[in-house]
């Protein structure tokens, strides 16, 4: 059963979520290519006062809606709770794009019963689409269902992919894309995971693959793609959860060939 539990407002998990990302989402397009303060994580791996901003404002909405849920954040603690129920939240996926000026980055937001993923929504304020989904009820963007693509053949597929912030991972990647390379139609290194598990649900890309990617980007984006009758799992082939890490997404047929390629080349 996965009907989720109604909001102290009496609305629904949905409506509660839709109004945090897009809330999120008008935060953060007013401060776009504006100055902020950054701080250094890790290689390639930064931090913005629009990120804590964001994700303070995100976790007080939903901790005032859900009170006994607990709150897991990209760039602040997991709150203890005794419910089964976990918000897993990522104010701003593609950091590195915003902070360049570059217009491709989303809020993420999703709920998790255990470690299931129950519901999921990516948000892109600048282009105004939202994609969600809520397990067994479908995937849609903007209220339009979503399918994933239907090629059939990796020569004739676009693949989406990231490098990540572990050099080992970036390298691992390279390597893989250049052996398959130009045995492809073209490929896109997205700067978002999300984005580019988003865009994998809805047929802008073929396939979407990663080597390391996190609870937030995973939790929303296989669910989109299971929804919009994809398949998404880990690179053993299990599916994707909030404990996942890598990644595979595409059509069943896709998804077999590179498997395949990966577990080849890996």
């Amino acid at each position: 059963m996965n009907e989720l539990p109604l909001a102290r407002s009496g609305r629904g998990a949905l409506e509660v979520a839709t109004e945090a990302v897009r809330r999120a989402g008008e935060t953060l397009k007013a401060s776009f290519r504006g100055e902020r303060h950054i701080e250094v994580k890790g290689r390639g791996n930064i931090v913005t006062d629009a990120d804590l901003q964001v994700e303070k404002a995100l976790t007080s909405l939903l901790s005032r809606e859900y009170p006994n849920f607990a709150v897991l954040g990209e760039e602040s603690p997991q709150t203890p709770t005794d419910s089964p129920y976990t918000w897993v939240v990522d104010p701003l996926d593609g950091t590195n794009n915003y902070t360049w000026g570059i217009p491709f980055w989303a809020v993420v937001l999703a709920l998790a019963r255990g470690g299931e993923v129950l519901l999921g929504l990516i948000y892109d304020p600048l282009r105004d689409e939202l994609f969600y989904a809520q397990k067994g009820k479908g995937a849609f963007l903007n209220e339009e269902p979503m399918r994933v693509s239907a090629t059939k053949t990796v020569p004739q597929a676009i693949i989406g992919t990231d490098l990540g912030y572990v050099d080992e991972n970036g390298k691992l990647m390279l390597e893989l894309m250049g052996r398959i390379w130009p045995g492809m139609h073209a490929m896109r290194i997205m700067g978002s995971g999300a984005l580019g598990m988003a865009y994998a649900a809805c047929g802008r890309l073929d396939v979407y693959f990663h080597p390391l990617l996190y609870p937030w980007e995973l939790g929303c984006g296989g669910l989109l793609v299971v929804e919009a009758g994809g398949k998404a799992t880990d690179w053993r082939g299990n599916p994707l959860g909030v404990r996942s890490s890598s990644a595979i997404a595409a059509n069943e047929v896709l998804h077999s060939e590179i498997m395949r390629l990966v577990n080849e080349r890996a």
